[in-house]
């Protein structure tokens, strides 16, 4: 097989996995946005693409350094690389059948280490740093959700609860000689603030995605000196967007039903939290799933606001008799909420699941099975077709 269709194969594959995986994040990202009807689905696979590039360019280089180089002690050959990213794509597809979101950088780890076991050049340090913070990431997610959703998130919810009136946020006034931006008919200044916040920390779950998924899709070809890291952030941002414009649209509808139906105000804490944990691991150089960070962290919300009918030694203990249900974060609680220790309104505890446990077991079983299956078909196919000279 010629070098030029090995490339085109390559770059094939590349388009491929970032195609799906702007599918899957422009709805984690912008998906609350959308929904509460703050800007158009067009308007955010745009702002998704532009962030994506800035993460990807700046802080994704260095999970990029990670993938490309450090996982194995020898560079990934253009063929090999092929191989890896069909291995990936392969773990997006099986993921997208269950219909679960992707652990992509898990994926791309997982493949690269089978590589690395075929031929004798898995770099063991490397796995166990990344693999370690695989298992502290949800642990941190959950408790830095548990401890806003027992002791912030009630206070938050009564000063800034997040409501989007109907029709224009803004309106072009033209009675004066020059004319100016006001206020819609329906608009307040709360609101106006609150709508620049979620579209700020779009752009910030847009940038974080960026910087952990932009190297998933262009790393091993990165290693095998096919493609420069600039190009090929640029490819990864085009594939990304395109997969934004197109696929993204019904998952933008979708993102979040089968977990949560959360308010917005929620929905953007976990963001917050998940987008900063993912961006100081990729700082960093440790690929991380941001979907595993965001999962963990509305578990540990939601777990937190049920609990605080009870003292936390209760909750240790298990020494309560007051029924401590996960939907509670789901209340408008207004300023109904009570200290630590008191027994709330039923409307604050009964007003559905925070969270679908099956939904959550289903999640976290397939972080541990699509890496799982693609490491040892990623090991198996290697071993079969030795061509990573």
């Amino acid at each position: 097989m010629s070098l030029s269709i090995v490339l085109l194969a390559g770059l094939a594959a590349s388009i491929f996995v970032g195609f799906n995986i702007g599918g899957s994040s422009t709805g984690i990202a912008w998906g609350p946005a959308v929904g509460a009807r703050i800007l158009s689905k067009t308007a955010a696979a745009g702002l998704m693409t532009f962030f994506v590039f800035l993460g990807g360019i700046t802080v994704g280089r260095n999970v990029m350094d990670t993938l490309a180089g450090d996982i194995i002690t020898i560079p990934i050959t253009l063929e090999a690389g092929v191989g890896v990213l069909f291995f990936i794509g392969l773990g997006i597809l099986i993921a997208n059948v269950f219909g679960v979101p992707v652990p992509t950088s898990m994926t791309t780890v997982a493949s690269i280490a089978g590589l690395g076991l075929a031929t004798g050049t898995l770099n063991y340090g490397t796995i166990g740093s990344i693999v370690s913070w695989w298992i502290v990431t949800p642990i941190i997610g959950f408790w830095v959700g548990a401890v806003i959703g027992r002791y912030v998130y009630p206070e938050l919810n009564r000063r800034f609860a997040i409501a989007v009136s109907d029709g224009p946020l803004l309106t072009l006034d033209r009675s004066g000689r020059v004319p100016r931006l006001t206020y819609g008919p329906n608009t307040d200044r709360r609101e106006l603030v609150s709508t620049v916040v979620v579209l700020m920390i779009g752009c910030y779950m847009a940038f974080s995605a960026g910087a952990s998924n932009v190297p998933n899709a262009v790393a091993p070809l990165v290693s095998s000196n096919a493609i420069g890291e600039v190009n090929a952030v640029a490819l990864a941002t085009v594939a990304i967007g395109v997969g934004g414009f197109t696929i993204a649209r019904r998952t933008m509808e979708s993102v979040g039903t089968e977990l949560s139906d959360i308010p917005l105000l929620a929905a953007l804490i976990v963001m917050t939290t998940a987008a900063t944990i993912t961006t100081a691991l990729s700082y960093a150089g440790i690929p991380i799933s941001l979907v595993m960070a965001m999962v963990m962290t509305i578990v540990g919300l939601g777990w937190g606001r049920a609990t605080r009918p009870v003292t936390a030694r209760d909750v240790v203990t298990g020494q309560t008799e007051t029924p401590i249900a996960t939907g509670a974060i789901t209340a408008d609680d207004g300023d109904t909420a009570r200290p630590i220790g008191q027994p709330e309104s039923k409307k604050a505890l009964n007003t559905g699941n925070l969270f679908n446990p099956r939904a959550i077991l289903k999640y976290v079983s397939m972080w541990i099975i699509g890496p799982s299956v693609a490491l040892l078909l990623s090991y198996v196919f290697f071993i079969v077709v030795p061509f990573v000279g």
